[in-house]
Formats: C-alpha cells, sequence, structure tokens
C-alpha cells in the first residue's frame, strides 16, 4: 500500500521535525499547503494564478481552490508510491473533499498521524523559542541553548523571540486549533484512520513509533 499520509499535531507538537526525518526515511514528497501554493504559482499553472490573485489582496485562498492545487499536486508522478500532507486538511470540508479528491484519483489516505501534547508542554517549548535575526537558526532556552547567551552559533547574529511565540498567542492558537481540529480527528476516527501519538517521549521515540506504522503500512 502506498504510504498517503496526513500529519496532524497542535503549534509546538514536533511535527516540522518528524516530516523532516519522514520525508528522508521513507523518500515521499512533503506536501504542505503554503509550499503547494508557491510552486502551483511559480509554475503559472491556472490554479496558481487564480490562487496568486487572492494571495496578492492579501484575501485567504478559498477553499474550493485549495482543494483544487492540492489535487492537482497529489496527481503529480513524485507521489505515485505515497505523500505526507501537512497543514492540509484543516476543516472538516476540507477532509471531506480530501477524501472524494483522493478516490478519484486513487490514492487515498492510508493513515492521519495525529502527535498529542498538552498544553503545559506545549507552552514550555514555544515560548522557550528563539530564532538568529540573521540566519533564521532555531535555539531554545532550556533544550537548545547557544554557546554565548542572546547569540547565534553559527553566524553571530542577535537571537529573538518571534511575536508568535508567546503564551497569549499560543493561547489564540491552540483554541482555534483544538475548535477546528477536533471534527477533524472524529471524521478520521470513524474510518479507522487515525492515529494517536505520544509527542511528549522525545523525538526519537516518536519516530521510532512512526517508522514502525509506516513499515507495516509499506508492506500491507
Amino acid at each position: 500500500m502506498a504510504m498517503n499520509i496526513i500529519l496532524m499535531g497542535p503549534p509546538g507538537a514536533g511535527k516540522g521535525t518528524q516530516a523532516k526525518k519522514i520525508i528522508q526515511e521513507f523518500a515521499i514528497p512533503h506536501i504542505s499547503t503554503g509550499d503547494m501554493f508557491r510552486e502551483a504559482i511559480k509554475k503559472g499553472t491556472p490554479l496558481g494564478v487564480l490562487a496568486k490573485s487572492y494571495i496578492d489582496k492579501g484575501d485567504l485562498v478559498p477553499d474550493d481552490v485549495t482543494i483544487g492545487l492540492v489535487k492537482e499536486r497529489l496527481s503529480q508522478d513524485d507521489c505515485q508510491k505515497g505523500y505526507l500532507l501537512d497543514g492540509f486538511p484543516r476543516t472538516l470540508k476540507q477532509a471531506e473533499a480530501l477524501e472524494g479528491l483522493t478516490k478519484e484519483i486513487g490514492r487515498e489516505i492510508a493513515l492521519c498521524l495525529n502527535i498529542d501534547v498538552n498544553k503545559e508542554e506545549l507552552i514550555r517549548r514555544i515560548s522557550g523559542r528563539r530564532v538568529c535575526k540573521n540566519c533564521g537558526a532555531p535555539y531554545h532556552i532550556e533544550t537548545a541553548k547557544p554557546k554565548v547567551a542572546g547569540v547565534c552559533d553559527i553566524c553571530g547574529g542577535p537571537l529573538y523571540q518571534r511575536a508568535d511565540d508567546n503564551v497569549e498567542a499560543l493561547e489564540t492558537r491552540l483554541t482555534h486549533y483544538e475548535h477546528d481540529t477536533k471534527p477533524l480527528l472524529d471524521f478520521y476516527q470513524k474510518r479507522n484512520l487515525l492515529i494517536l501519538l505520544d509527542g511528549e517521549g522525545g523525538s526519537e521515540k516518536l519516530f521510532a513509533e512512526i517508522s514502525r506504522l509506516l513499515n507495516e503500512v509499506r508492506d500491507d
């Protein structure tokens, strides 16, 4: 069976780290809506041009355009053996549309992986993030400290906290996430596609569990 995977989880759950490991280990494309928009716009596809017209005005791209872009992207040859969807679907409407289009193109979802982390841990992770203003290198005040406080090890640039990496902003993001995501978890649970993963046991342990699951899918 092709490894057609959805990766979900709240802000700070470690999706980015796990996505990088998955695409390296299993050689499947990592597809995010942002990357998808940029690629379609760069290629000048009809849907890319339409998406650009909304983005250039500062408007949200409508669901039907986003869904059309997803179908266009998942139909490409590099998705034949599998793909990793990250950041889509975000709503029940998108999940229902994704189910229909993947059936239509013969690339149905095999698993929906949801990384679960408690709220206190998410706050600790995100509020401690720091980023180099010059090169963008990531740090953390507890788990990935620079050699010199406030200074990037790589380029010597100053470290700063992003505006959305504070407790107040995280509370808002988590409220939206919980409101929008619970219906999706129920949707995939009913289809026996949902796997809940413990995101608090460390990155390596989490990836070992994900690898085991994906190898089972591949061997089916």
